[in-house]
């Protein structure tokens, strides 16, 4: 090949590599992947859980308003799903509650509340926490069996909520992570 020839071969790559990159950048942004997990009591029996009331976790961080509120929503419908009814009642069979870490990568205290009923002679009172490196938008739904007053299940979906998204895409966004996390809910026993 002479110089020429390479010039031009050159110039076909450039032009090339450019038309991919304004093609690229008229695509609309991809949303963040969502990655769930969960965990849950073996033990206990989830198809005995028809009624939840919510409750505040006090280290969690604080949404502003409006997304709590679709939060909140989207998690209601999400619960409907699977046959569960919300209920203002202290009876409530499950107490849920959501922490939610925002911005960059923070620490999320989990705290256990309750009692445990291990003697004869009375209930004895206990308390425990974690700590652990999150990622942004991480959501955590905490479902406490009201009567035993135990966290019975856990799960987290990453990148729950797009603080950069449209009010429609946000929706859809937040809609898509908690449908995946509530997907094998409830647990199978194994």
């Amino acid at each position: 090949m002479g110089t020429r020839q390479i010039g031009k071969f050159g110039f076909l790559v450039f032009m090339l590599f450019l038309v991919v990159l304004v093609c690229v950048a008229q695509f609309p942004q991809l949303p963040p992947l969502q990655g769930t997990s969960f965990d849950f009591d073996k033990n206990a029996n989830f198809y005995h859980y028809k009624t939840y009331k919510w409750v505040s976790i006090p280290s969690s961080e604080q949404l502003d308003e409006l997304t709590a509120s679709q939060l909140i929503g989207t998690l209601q419908v999400e619960l409907a799903k699977r046959n569960l009814t919300k209920t203002d009642s202290d009876s409530a069979d499950l107490y849920i509650g959501c922490q939610i870490t925002t911005g960059k990568q923070k620490r999320q205290q989990s705290e256990t509340i309750g009692a445990s009923y291990g003697s004869a002679s009375g209930a004895s009172g206990s308390a425990a926490a974690t700590v652990t490196t999150v990622h942004t938008g991480q959501l955590t739904v905490l479902m406490y069996d009201a009567a035993k007053k135990q966290l019975v299940w856990r799960g987290t979906v990453s990148n729950a909520i797009d603080a950069n998204a449209k009010p429609d895409k946000k929706q859809d966004h937040m809609s898509r992570g908690l449908e995946k996390l509530l997907k094998n809910y409830p647990p199978k026993k194994p």
